[in-house]
C-alpha cells in the first residue's frame, strides 16, 4: 500500500471517530487500527510515524502512535 493511500485511509478512520461522542477518540482510533488493519499495514504506519508522520491528521498521529506503541 501507497504511504499516501495509508495516510488517506487513517484520516478517514479519524475523521469519522472526531465525529462520535466518545470522550477518546484517540483510543477509538487505535482500537479500529488493531482490530482491522494487518500487521504490515500496522508495521507501515510505525514506520511513517516515525519518519515524521507526514500528512496524518493530529488525531490520526494520536491514534497511530496507540495503535503501534
Amino acid at each position: 500500500m501507497s504511504p499516501d493511500k495509508m495516510v488517506r485511509m487513517a484520516n478517514q478512520i479519524a475523521t469519522f471517530f472526531e465525529s462520535q461522542p466518545d470522550a477518546d477518540k484517540a483510543g477509538r482510533v487505535a482500537e479500529h487500527l488493531i482490530e482491522f488493519w494487518e500487521p504490515r499495514m500496522l508495521e507501515k504506519l510505525a514506520a511513517h510515524v516515525a519518519s515524521g508522520a507526514e500528512g496524518l491528521s493530529a488525531l490520526a498521529l494520536d491514534g497511530a502512535k496507540r495503535a503501534v506503541a
